[in-house]
């Protein structure tokens, strides 16, 4: 799973969001490292609701604007646990105390 699409599904987990609101979480779980292109999001949150792993929850229209609030399905919340526990293996791998070699 690519590191966006990781922090889309980590940006649902708590509560439904509209795009915007996704944008500034996004950048708020990844401490600014990730900043979301209007067009990119949307077409990553397209991407998603075909993979099942998000589904539109809500449509409602504030200021005469459209806005889509996006829910994580529970086969998003498995991948997302899953991209997590990964990740978390992986950094074992790096964090862990390793036993002093020894030089020959």
């Amino acid at each position: 799973m690519r590191e966006p699409t990781y922090f889309i599904l980590a940006a649902l987990q708590d509560e439904p969001r509209h795009g915007y609101a996704i944008i500034t979480r996004v950048a708020e779980l990844s401490d600014d490292r990730i900043k979301l292109a209007t067009g990119t999001l949307y077409q990553a949150l397209d991407r998603l609701a075909k993979e099942a792993l998000i589904e539109v929850v809500r449509d409602e229209v504030v200021n005469g604007r459209a806005r889509r609030h996006y829910a994580l399905t529970p086969g998003g919340r498995s991948a997302l646990q899953a991209e997590a526990a990964r990740m978390a293996a992986a950094a074992q791998v790096v964090l862990r105390p390793r036993a002093a070699v020894r030089p020959a």
